[in-house]
């Protein structure tokens, strides 16, 4: 009669949950290493978001891809964040990303490369409060104070087509101020005036 050893419960179930082990450790990274190069794939493919600007104030200009394939780029932000500054006092205040999505928006709804022609980006509490007591027009508590609110021109379309894109996207404020020539745009709630 031969005899064979018996495997014991424990010497079996650690085979094979080693082996359970190593194949789930396989399957996983192929799970996690697949879904990454899809969505790695994707990102490729996203457009990339440029914007374009002119200040009317110190006469400077401003091309850049401020957001490429799916990240925005800091370099092109600090950029923009400089010719969004306060043209009086030199106050330079980070912009809210999504108001540079709006303004991307705008471009395309519009079909323009244009730049925005700048009236007003970032204002300091200072230049806020100046132009506040001079003008019922200027809030207290501008969104221009957050660095969610733009005052904008665009060459080759008049002021009230700029408007009504800007209303179309419902995507915050927007001020219509024909005696100034411009069109104010925040990311804040929906609302017109």
């Amino acid at each position: 009669m031969t005899s064979r050893k018996k495997t014991s419960p424990i010497e079996y179930r650690h085979g094979v949950s080693r082996r359970t082990f190593l194949a789930a450790g396989l399957a996983t990274a192929v799970a996690c290493f697949s879904p990454y190069q899809a969505f790695a794939s994707v990102l490729k493919t996203l457009p990339e978001k440029a914007l374009s600007f002119y200040n009317t104030h110190t006469c400077e200009t401003l091309r850049t891809v401020y957001w490429d394939r799916g990240v925005y780029v800091p370099q092109a932000l600090a950029e923009i964040n400089y010719i969004l500054r306060d043209h009086r006092t030199g106050e330079v205040r980070e912009i809210e990303p999504a108001l540079l999505d709006l303004l991307c928006a705008l471009h395309q709804k519009l079909e323009s490369t244009a730049p925005f022609s700048i009236i007003s980006g970032y204002r300091s509490p200072e230049t806020n409060s100046h132009l506040s007591n001079k003008s019922r027009g200027v809030a207290k508590n501008s969104m221009h104070l957050l660095g969610k609110a733009i005052d904008i021109r665009l060459p080759g379309h008049e002021l009230k087509t700029l408007q009504r894109a800007a209303v179309d996207l419902r995507r915050g404020g927007v001020g219509y101020y024909p005696s100034s020539d411009f069109v104010h745009v925040d990311v804040g709630r929906v609302r017109y005036w």
